[in-house]
């Protein structure tokens, strides 16, 4: 049982950490533009923050096929 509620606690200090990292960028401003690539950008960050604070920096390449014309 302890060992959740450490588990728990390490859990909660991590998203806050991410949070904070998150408003250090300014995504929680309102300005209007508001779409799911946002959102996914705010759940990203808030998830990986700490570990930017922690020097590890991850990175995601990925190749978007262009339009069709």
């Amino acid at each position: 049982m302890r060992g959740t509620s450490i588990g728990g606690l390490i859990i909660l200090l991590w998203l806050i950490i991410g949070g904070v990292a998150a408003y250090e960028r300014g995504y929680f401003k309102d300005n209007g533009d508001a779409s799911c690539a946002k959102a996914g950008t705010v759940v990203v960050t808030v998830i990986a923050g700490p570990l930017n604070w922690l020097g590890v920096n991850p990175k995601i390449k990925c190749a978007v096929p262009a339009p069709s014309k």
